[in-house]
């Protein structure tokens, strides 16, 4: 038992390491194939080596490796605060990476595209190293310092440094180069969040009826899904109310509402997107 927890433990270790070595390689493929060359800063340290490399001919690698390293210290100062080995290296092998693919020249002449492509990259780049328990350190250590010592949340000092970031973009490249900025931004998010949760939507229904018993029935053996009675209590009736809450997948919701109507037209019925759901009959733990 002992030595299949060993294995267990090391095997997690492993595929978080992995997730973190090829999370910073896309990571800094998306970085000199799509951001560095059309000068598109969306926020962080590797929006602020784009902006030196243009300004003070600096490499960005060497300029991540630099601030990294300072916030980290920063981190350790004035957070007070244990780094896990997983941060520290992601902040220094990250640099290591934009160093070795350099001279990877961009597959397109668009800085629209770029800006899409590059964004894609770095969401999923970054959502494979938070898969992975990981950081790559960089501007997230200075949202802390800032949400430490300023009551800010860590959202808006997150959303500050990168308004920053942009804003200096702006005023080097131009409004332009600022708008590409913020769709690269935006695509970032979009992709970390298609990472972290996956494309396994479904639908989640709460249904209210005077008929919940034939409904749950009709749910379990007809539709073969869970159901779950929770106990509510009208707000104009003062009567207590069973609700059923059911989640199925986005093909059988027709299915669903049909099962529900046969056996009371006047259900009220909430059909709502849920992005991730694990479990019997879903996706695995």
């Amino acid at each position: 038992m002992m030595q299949q927890r060993i294995l267990n433990l090391s095997f997690k270790q492993t595929k978080e390491y992995v997730y973190l070595f090829a999370g910073a390689f896309i990571i800094a493929v998306a970085f000199n194939l799509f951001m560095n060359d059309f000068n598109i800063a969306s926020g962080g340290v590797s929006g602020i080596s784009v902006i030196v490399e243009d300004v003070l001919h600096i490499k960005p690698a060497y300029t991540q490796w630099g601030l990294n390293i300072l916030f980290v210290l920063l981190g350790f100062v004035l957070l007070g605060r244990q780094f896990g080995l997983k941060t520290i290296i992601g902040t220094l092998v990250l640099p290591f990476f934009v160093l070795l693919t350099e001279n990877w020249r961009t597959i397109t002449d668009e800085p629209l595209l770029a800006a899409l492509f590059g964004g894609v990259g770095l969401g999923l780049g970054l959502g494979l190293v938070f898969r992975g328990q990981a950081s790559t350190g960089g501007t997230d250590l200075v949202a802390q310092i800032i949400h430490k010592y300023t009551g800010l949340s860590l959202g808006v000092a997150i959303l500050l440094i990168d308004g920053i970031v942009v804003t200096t973009a702006g005023v080097v490249y131009g409004p332009e180069q600022a708008l590409y900025a913020i769709i690269a931004l935006f695509t970032t998010g979009r992709t970390i969040d298609l990472v972290q949760v996956g494309l396994g939507y479904a639908k989640l229904s709460f249904i209210i009826s005077d008929q919940e018993e034939a409904i749950r029935e009709a749910i379990l053996h007809h539709l073969d899904r869970g159901v779950t009675r929770l106990s509510g209590y009208g707000g104009y009736t003062n009567q207590s109310k069973s609700v059923l809450l059911c989640v199925v997948e986005q093909k059988e919701i027709a299915r669903l509402k049909e099962l529900v109507t046969r056996h009371d037209p006047d259900a009220f019925v909430i059909v709502s997107d849920t992005a991730e759901v694990m479990g019997e009959g879903f996706r695995r733990y």
